[in-house]
């Protein structure tokens, strides 16, 4: 694989998924063993726009000083490696999708992947839009999951509408807004964003149950028991980055609170 020289990308160190895909940028020979460095570390860097830089990954050139930030300059060390890349990296709508998906994640990584080191001055700038954005993908993906995968609980919980796990997802987010709005309003967008990356992750782990459900036949109660082993690690996980953002166990009960009621209700169906 062919090294991009005498470049260094400026990587933040607080975001493990910043660390991970930089490292391996360097390990597989895209960039030199010293082709990185945390930007925590560079702020008398000349050629840097250190604001910039905290939200927008930048790949500097040690010899001229130019200075590529963002999409652009993962699109540089990539299309240098591999040329094959380059014409689609210079088609203009594909470099407005991807700037625009990099600035989806980017700016809601605090909430992907937290940190328990976070302690550095210079933190990724909030934009609302995204993160409001980002409670919008992860409410839809995780309704449209939760719909396919409650139809294999039939003999546990009544077949609801295809609406219904939308409304339950939705209500959660907004039970929690005002619960956090009122314990602490300043942690209400982190919160929320930590929240449905959990419920994001959950239902991500039921989809390989769900394909294996199509070629091997499994109980109900398989399908149920595996269902409470994610919900357990869901909580487990809602424990553990509400204790990252220094709250108390408020949330966690007003969650698990929620989720009791939404079961009770749909229980109440059968009946």
């Amino acid at each position: 694989m062919k090294t991009l020289k005498n470049h260094i990308i400026l990587y933040d160190a607080d975001c493990p998924m910043c660390t991970l895909y930089t490292k391996a940028f360097t390990k597989t020979g895209m960039l030199e063993d010293n082709g990185r460095a945390p930007y925590q570390e560079m702020c008398t860097c000349p050629y840097v726009d250190l604001r910039r830089a905290v939200n927008e990954i930048a790949l500097v050139n040690t010899e001229t000083g130019e200075v590529d930030y963002g999409i652009k300059s993962l699109f540089k060390v990539i299309g240098h490696s591999a040329p094959v890349f380059k014409p689609l990296f210079s088609f203009s709508p594909f470099v407005w999708l991807m700037s625009k998906v990099y600035a989806f994640v980017s700016y809601n990584r605090r909430v992907i992947i937290p940190s328990d080191s976070i302690g550095h001055e210079l933190q990724p700038t909030f934009r609302l839009s995204y993160r409001i954005a980002y409670l919008l993908f992860t409410w839809l993906v995780v309704g449209f999951i939760l719909t396919r995968y409650v139809g294999l609980l039939t003999p546990f919980v009544p077949l609801g509408n295809h609406y219904r796990e939308y409304i339950i997802c939705g209500g959660q987010i907004l039970f929690q807004g005002i619960i956090v709005s009122l314990y602490a309003p300043a942690k209400r967008w982190d919160y929320l964003g930590n929240m449905m990356t959990i419920s994001f992750a959950g239902a991500l782990a039921l989809i390989p149950i769900e394909i294996i459900g199509h070629f091997i036949h499994l109980w109900p109660m398989g399908y149920l028991a595996y269902f409470l082993l994610v919900a357990g690690l869901m909580l487990l996980e809602h424990i553990r980055r509400t204790r990252l953002l220094h709250m108390n166990w408020l949330l966690t009960a007003s969650w698990v609170v929620y989720r009791i009621i939404v079961l009770v209700i749909i229980l109440n169906l059968i009946s």
